[in-house]
């Protein structure tokens, strides 16, 4: 295909993806965050039946990263806590013997109070996009209310999930686990993902879009809950493809 194709061709894509292109972009996202992420726990594809379809042995699948915690700290002021709030991967093992800070900023003790973060990205056969679900609980392992949840997420994240119908944060069940799991509303995310590879002449090829999909709604969508993605798997996408 020619330039002028390729452009028309992604100018007529409607920001969505096949459950095989999710699948793409999936695994090249998780190899990124592994590149970029090498002391942080890496994102798990996991295989699953085709639910839906009985007599299909269609095998489908989702992205897993759990055991991510929540740091409590009384050593913060509240304008830190603000601003500096942060996921921290831990050693399910023992917390006291390796804890790696998500940013620069954590503060990362034993002794200060832990909630865990387990956060699937799904594939919506409705929406045809990925779907951010994730669930948080305390060491006990009894599951958090979201008016708890809500004191762990980013002081930006409020503001960001007033402006944007795609921030909303709902209470559903999990496709695949068939139990009550939190999720990021998809309903306007194919509209600002077209958006975006549409506004950069960079990026508007549609296989590079494909398979960088999950690469940039993570960028977006990490911030609400304060994933904060390495800023290199952004750079790379770039000038691998410009």
């Amino acid at each position: 295909m020619d330039l002028q194709g390729a452009v028309k061709d992604i100018i007529a894509w409607d920001g969505t993806l096949s459950s095989s292109d999710f699948s793409l972009s999936a695994h090249t996202f998780s190899e990124k965050w592994k590149r970029f992420n090498p002391s942080f726990p890496p994102w798990q594809w996991i295989p699953c039946l085709k639910h839906h379809l009985v007599a299909s042995h269609k095998v489908e699948g989702y992205l897993s990263l759990e055991n991510m915690c929540h740091i409590k700290s009384s050593e913060f002021s509240l304008q830190e806590e603000e601003s500096d709030r942060s996921l921290t991967w831990k050693e399910e093992s023992n917390i006291s013997q390796r804890e790696e800070p998500f940013d620069n900023a954590a503060l990362v003790c034993p002794e200060h109070e832990v909630n865990q973060y387990d956060f699937h990205i799904v594939y919506s056969a409705t929406y045809r996009v990925p779907v951010l679900y994730f669930r948080s609980y305390h060491g006990d392992g009894q599951l958090l209310p979201f008016d708890e949840i809500e004191k762990d997420l980013p002081g930006h994240s409020a503001k960001l999930r007033s402006e944007s119908k795609w921030t909303f944060i709902s209470h559903e069940e999990h496709p695949y686990l068939n139990r009550p799991w939190y999720k990021l509303h998809p309903c306007g995310t194919s509209d600002w993902m077209k958006l975006l590879f549409n506004g950069d002449s960079s990026l508007n090829k549609k296989d590079f879009v494909i398979e960088q999909y999950l690469v940039s709604w993570f960028s977006a969508i990490g911030l609400v809950v304060g994933l904060k993605m390495p800023l290199e798997m952004l750079d790379t996408v770039v000038s691998n493809n410009s």
